[in-house]
């Protein structure tokens, strides 16, 4: 975190969620305006983490084969050759991903849900660990494609940087003014390390209370008259496997209600869809969760009673 913090600054929070989610073995969706760091983010985290790291700049004219890679006839037996796509490698970032085709954009899907790919009818597998983190922009929304719930629901997190403070900016200008900031990044775990953090964090503890408010939390968005689609089973797992690694940046080997509702609108907001009827009554998916989070009683500590 502090490596990526020299090239994000003022954004320990974000850098910390990231991390979590990396831990987590999830996808991280980077939504927010352009010019905030969202590619820098990404690249801080490969080179600290030691992980082979490769970009996508999405365009309409962006195809499937450039992802997940193509076939071509080989010399001699006349056998084919794959060669391979952009996903063969640890950190993939998929820059302005809505600004491709729902083809392309769907190329990912078996990619982020199974870690691997698959072309004319061979499947391959891809480097452990795989990461997606895509970037999209909510403004200037011409020539874009939004994405499907389906590859949304893909995403465990998403994320936005938003804009530094006044005196971080002045920072950002001296620090970009005397050298480049990223030759200052330095690798501090290895791929194999992080697999055995992601292997590890099976291991920290949840009581039976905990896995039940994890639970009565994302059913309560599917039982609102507002929602036209809550979180899904998936989401659940997301949020569980979220919980277990801010337990683990926290130092501790068991969850504790605060490190549910520390991640809870991060791994569900982008899983809620409003009703039109909702949303036209001025309805939002932050308030909706905030009200969930309030209702749903939170479980006490071990050894204690609940409240």
């Amino acid at each position: 975190m502090k490596e990526v913090g020299k090239v994000l600054i003022g954004k320990e929070q974000v850098i910390e969620k990231v991390l979590m989610a990396i831990y987590a073995g999830g996808h991280i969706l980077l939504e927010d305006t352009p010019g905030v760091g969202k590619t820098t983010l990404a690249l801080g985290f490969s080179r600290a983490l030691g992980m082979d790291y490769k970009r996508i700049q999405f365009t309409p004219d962006t195809m499937p084969s450039d992802i997940t890679g193509y076939t071509v006839p080989g010399q001699g037996d006349g056998g084919l050759v794959y060669r391979p796509g952009a996903v063969h490698t640890n950190l993939f970032l998929g820059d302005e991903i809505n600004r491709t085709s729902p083809k392309t954009q769907s190329a990912l899907l078996e990619a982020m849900e199974e870690g691997n790919v698959t072309v004319d009818g061979v499947t391959y597998l891809l480097p452990k660990p795989f990461i997606c983190i895509a970037t999209q922009n909510p403004v200037g929304m011409s020539g874009t494609q939004p994405l499907p719930e389906a590859q949304l629901d893909r995403f465990m997190v998403r994320l936005s940087i938003g804009y530094p403070s006044t005196e971080d900016q002045i920072r950002i200008l001296d620090e970009k003014r005397s050298q480049n900031t990223m030759d200052e990044v330095q690798a501090v775990v290895t791929r194999d390390m992080v697999l055995e953090v992601q292997n590890y964090l099976s291991t920290i503890r949840m009581t039976e209370d905990i896995l039940r408010y994890i639970t009565v939390l994302c059913e309560r968005t599917r039982e609102d008259d507002g929602v036209e689609l809550g979180v899904s089973p998936r989401g659940i797992i997301a949020l569980s496997r979220m919980a277990r690694a801010k337990a683990l940046l926290g130092e501790r080997d068991y969850v504790v209600p605060e490190d549910v509702r520390a991640v809870f609108r991060d791994v569900c907001a982008h899983r809620v869809i409003l009703r039109p009827q909702a949303r036209m009554e001025g309805r939002t998916v932050a308030g909706l969760l905030e009200d969930i989070m309030q209702s749903v009683s939170v479980p006490g500590m071990p050894g204690k009673k609940n409240r």
